[in-house]
């Protein structure tokens, strides 16, 4: 774990200055009639020598969408771009709950039942080249973790040099709930984490507070949610590119913390014992198991989450956590498109669009899962879900070539 240095006082923060990009896509072809409103959903705010993106949806909690995903694609290649930027951070717009919940998938859902695949499809490429592009950024990038944290909402800031939480910070991967997979490079961080700690977020869908993201590496620096507008400000008046600097002013702002003693991070044992099985039904035997001879809450906790769960989602998810372990941050998007797109395209299943119908449209909880159970769950279905795809259907186009993948 790091350690940090005490917090200081610093100014009281001035007023952010924005800025609209509207004049470096004037002539871009991605330009449509909803430009003021993307441009509203992703504000600049610009500093000396950083440019600062802000998720500005809060009635959606930042929920994100094809242009707003684009918009930032475009500004974040702009900036690297630009000489005269040093720097660049994200962070969620003032007031808001969340820094972002992850996908919109209101709007996912509805695109599915009108037949436009195709829009789903941009949507999840557009993000993993996003993704990959702030996974090999040359820049040093800061981003500020104020509030809930879920699904592609960490995807699209965890890959960056600093990630900064605070007490009001809370990070989970639900996609198993929603007949999903952990996706936007979640099989490449999750399955870094110490020991099974990753498959137990990955298949249950269980929080993490900023304390425990820091004590498990998924972040950098932790401090107080009143703190936040003095490291803003801190940050705005540095006039470097050099992450050194970066780094010592963070650490004079950051707390040194420590998870508190009911933290699922101590029960890593119970956690390595039962999720590192080969497969779902012996990892549940195993917690079965456990619950019986020590009565912990915290296994008859897990079982019920994954009884919640898609039976498909839990195998995928298993397996694309346990690929991810020995692949490359481009490997996994590129896996993950494909389990994203048969999930979409309902090549195997419907439980994608259940999921949302009985959690976020119905509200009656209550999903149909097909297959209903692990035992109906066959090889070939999980087989047919990492399948390469076809000329018809690309791959993942990734600029590997061009830029740097992680080892």
């Amino acid at each position: 774990m790091l350690r940090f240095k005490t917090l200081v006082r610093v100014p009281r923060r001035q007023s952010s200055r924005f800025y609209s990009a509207q004049p470096m896509y004037a002539n871009d072809h991605h330009n449509n009639n909803n430009d003021d409103d993307v441009q509203d959903q992703v504000l600049v705010d610009g500093r000396i020598k950083s440019r600062t993106a802000i998720l500005n949806r809060p009635h959606a909690h930042n929920s994100l969408t094809h242009p707003m995903l684009a918009r930032l694609k475009r500004l974040y290649e702009s900036w690297e771009d630009n000489p005269d930027i040093g720097f660049v951070m994200m962070k969620g717009s003032a007031g808001c709950r969340s820094f972002s919940s992850g996908p919109d998938l209101l709007s996912l859902y509805r695109s599915l039942q009108q037949g436009n695949l195709q829009d789903c499809k941009d949507f999840y490429s557009t993000l993993y080249n996003f993704v990959y592009l702030q996974g090999t950024y040359p820049k040093p990038h800061v981003a500020i973790l104020n509030g809930f944290t879920m699904g592609c909402g960490a995807g699209i800031s965890l890959p960056g040099m600093f990630t900064i939480v605070t007490d009001k910070t809370l990070f989970s991967h639900p996609e198993t709930q929603l007949g999903f997979h952990p996706d936007a490079g979640a099989s490449y961080y999750l399955s870094r984490l110490p020991g099974y700690l990753g498959e137990y977020l990955a298949l249950t869908g269980d929080k993490l507070n900023g304390v425990e993201m820091i004590a498990c590496g998924l972040a950098t620096h932790y401090l107080l949610k009143e703190r936040v507008c003095m490291i803003e400000e801190r940050l705005g008046q540095l006039n470097t590119d050099l992450s050194s600097v970066i780094l010592n002013s963070l650490s004079q702002y950051a707390d040194l913390v420590y998870p508190e003693k009911t933290s699922v991070l101590h029960k890593i044992d119970k956690i390595d014992k039962c999720f590192s099985h080969d497969t779902m039904e012996e990892i549940i035997d195993a917690l079965e198991n456990e619950a019986r001879v020590s009565f912990d809450e915290f296994c008859s906790s897990a079982l019920q989450k994954l009884k919640e769960a898609s039976p498909l989602s839990l195998k995928v998810t298993l397996r694309s956590i346990r690929e991810g372990r020995f692949q490359s941050l481009d490997q996994c998007l590129a896996r993950e498109y494909r389990l994203s797109l048969s999930g979409i395209s309902k090549r195997v299943s419907d439980d994608f669009c259940e999921g949302i119908r009985a959690r976020l449209v119905d509200k009656d909880f209550a999903p149909k899962w097909d297959p209903p159970s692990l035992a109906e769950v066959s090889k070939d279905m999980v087989d047919c879900c990492f399948l390469p795809l076809d000329q018809v259907e690309p791959e993942l186009e990734l600029p590997t070539a061009s830029r740097e993948p992680y080892a």
